[in-house]
This record gives C-alpha cells, sequence and structure tokens, in this order.
C-alpha cells in the first residue's frame, strides 16, 4: 500500500517506537529468569503478513500452557512440575527448573489478535501474528 499524501512522519516514528518498545520487551524479559529457565526463551521474526513468536517449552504438554492476548499483550504461561517418581530418596543434582512461569510482550498496534494461530510440536509453541492493515484517514480541512 502506498501513501500519496499527507505527512506521515510522525506516524512513522510513532510506529517505529511502538516496534522498539516491543523488542524492548523481549530483551529485557531475557534478563536473568531465562538463564534460570523460569522464562521461556522467544524468537521473534517478522514478515511482510505476520510477525512468528517461538517459544521454547520443553518438557510440556500443550494443555499445560495458557496464550492469551489481554490490553496488547502477549502472555504465555504455565508450569513445569517435578517428575512424582522421585519422591523417594535424594535427589543428588538438579539442574533443571520447577514451578509456574509468566512471559508477556507487548505487541505492536497492527496484529489482529483475534486471528492469532498457535501450535505446540516437539517442546517449541509457534504462534503466528497477523498483522493488520494500517488504518489512517484524511481530514479534509474546511
Amino acid at each position: 500500500m502506498s501513501l500519496t499524501s499527507g505527512n506521515w512522519d510522525s506516524f512513522d516514528t510513532t510506529v517505529n517506537s511502538l516496534f522498539d518498545n516491543f523488542i524492548k520487551d523481549l530483551n529485557v524479559a531475557r534478563g536473568s529468569n531465562v538463564r534460570r529457565g523460569r522464562v521461556p526463551a522467544l524468537d521473534v521474526h517478522e514478515t511482510e503478513k505476520e510477525f512468528i513468536v517461538n517459544a521454547e517449552l520443553p518438557g510440556l504438554n500443550k494443555d499445560e500452557i495458557n496464550v492469551d492476548i489481554r490490553d496488547n499483550t502477549l502472555i504465555i504461561s504455565g508450569e513445569t512440575k517435578k517428575d512424582e517418581k522421585f519422591k523417594e530418596g535424594n535427589t543428588l543434582v538438579q539442574e533443571r527448573r520447577y514451578g509456574s512461569f509468566t512471559r508477556g510482550i507487548s505487541l505492536p498496534p497492527n496484529v489482529k489478535g483475534d486471528d492469532v494461530i498457535a501450535k505446540f510440536e516437539n517442546g517449541v509453541l509457534e504462534m503466528k501474528l497477523p498483522k493488520s492493515e494500517p488504518s489512517g484517514k484524511k481530514i479534509k480541512i474546511q
């Protein structure tokens, strides 16, 4: 779609700023919690028509994962439970992390939240977030 008239510089700046904040949210959430394993690691890819978000969720079933979009935020949550078969005896090494997790990232305003598709396969949750067409309206000055 091409824009033929009007000053869209401020619009472009706003959209770029929102997308920059989206990426910053991803980087902030990658802090120490990701290294400790409490928050799923994400990859985000953008195409012309959609954003693709992949989240690593090893050891979970799709029924143990929740995905919501609230207030223009993508929220992934769930719980990794400790295997019950090791209740007896002593755990000598425990490097895997257990417990509840929540990961939220801000979405750009051009995401169609109602049309998101999610699939879970081999420990990876893949979500496709379609983009909406840019909206705007030329205002006639009287």
